[in-house]
């Protein structure tokens, strides 16, 4: 639903950067071996900032294959993109299975079972399915064992209904051996495969973490999500190459003065050390903040204030004694700026992906491109 900026921005709001967002994508692509192709990782609403608008801009650059985690997830960017290549990434419930197929969405099969599943769906859709098939090489969590995935893809490919583009899996990036090794079961299948005459156009590994680390491994393809919103990998030597495109903001709802020893909110044990100025924002645990209990700071008028008391789910305050400027109805933010994404999450004990992800779905998110709000838009309908 679009809504106008001055409504969207009256109380707690995120800022997405189309422009920083393309220069991100563009900065992936020079990281790309000669024949590599990029998939765009939207997952989780385009990890936060919004998987429409996201897609909608990276298809403005060329981009024309995306990956999701659900049926779900892919129906959206189908709505919005009609004509893209859309991989879901996990499981497709059974129920959604023939409507899928029948999209021509690329699914992935990571087992036996559900080998049989998408053959049998594929078989009533009377279209054949499209399918990449995930093997497990050590992260433990789906796929087909190295051992017997070369039978189930053989049968598979002897079904009649089964269109196989992709083989791939992920790595777990414990340490360079043990992604070694995974790299290493995944070429083994794709080489017993081959022995039987079966080649599988696209063969992929790569996240953003290894596209960086492993250019010699980018395959057919490399999947990139973090990268194209701002979270680069850690100790990574060039940082401007993947900055931030998301600032979430919110208001000073009220300032008010607390005496010395009093709490805040529903907290028992960090009573103020002086009388303080306490500004009460617009924005909770429910909008994506973290539930931190005196930790953590935002920025106001450009400067630090420090949270006091525990966040709560629609409301949070800080102390603004030393930031006598601030006032009522003041933009204050929580995650841009100078608050940068490593330590928001680590105030928060948060992955830094999920530090954007969990941006609530009733903040508003308006679209800036090279410094003009070009769109806006609201979750809530």
């Amino acid at each position: 639903m679009n809504i106008s900026c001055e409504e969207a921005i009256s109380r707690c709001w995120a800022e997405v950067d189309l422009t920083q967002l393309a220069t991100n994508y563009k900065n992936a692509l020079a990281h790309l071996a000669d024949g590599t192709q990029l998939i765009c990782v939207l997952k989780a609403d385009a990890y936060g900032l919004g998987a429409k608008a996201v897609a909608r801009r990276l298809w403005q650059e060329g981009q024309r294959m995306f990956a999701v985690a659900s049926y779900n997830e892919a129906a959206q960017i189908r709505r919005a993109l009609p004509d893209s290549e859309v991989l879901v990434l996990g499981l497709c419930g059974r129920a959604q299975l023939e409507k899928a197929i029948d999209a021509g969405l690329l699914l992935t099969v990571f087992s036996e079972k559900y080998a049989r599943e998408v053959i049998a769906a594929a078989k009533a859709a009377q279209k054949p399915a499209r399918v990449h098939v995930k093997i497990e090489t050590g992260l433990n969590r789906i796929g087909l064992a190295p051992e017997t995935a070369a039978d189930v893809i053989a049968a598979m490919n002897e079904s009649g209904v089964i269109r196989l583009e992709g083989l791939f899996t992920h790595l777990a990036l414990r340490d360079k051996a043990s992604d070694r090794l995974q790299l290493d079961r995944l070429a083994g299948v794709r080489d017993a495969l081959l022995a039987r005459g079966i080649r599988i156009p696209m063969v992929h590994a790569l996240d953003s973490i290894g596209m960086v680390r492993y250019p010699e491994d980018h395959m057919d393809a490399v999947r990139t999500g973090a990268w194209l919103y701002g979270v680069y990998p850690r100790g990574y030597a060039h940082p401007e190459e993947s900055r931030l495109a998301i600032t979430v903001k919110a208001r000073i709802a009220q300032l008010h003065r607390v005496a010395a020893g009093e709490c805040l909110g529903y907290d028992e044990t960090h009573p103020v050390a002086r009388e303080s100025v306490v500004a009460t924002l617009s924005c909770g645990y429910i909008d994506g903040y973290p539930r931190l209990n005196s930790v953590g700071e935002v920025e106001v008028c450009g400067r630090r204030a420090p949270v006091v008391g525990l966040v709560c789910m629609d409301q949070m305050m800080v102390d603004v004694t030393d930031i006598p400027e601030a006032q009522e109805d003041d933009e204050v933010i929580l995650l841009g700026g100078s608050i940068g994404v490593d330590e928001y999450a680590q105030w928060g004990k948060l992955n830094r992906n999920e530090s954007l992800a969990r941006t609530g779905q009733r903040v508003p998110r308006v679209y800036i491109e090279n410094g003009k709000v070009v769109d806006v838009t609201e979750t809530m309908e």
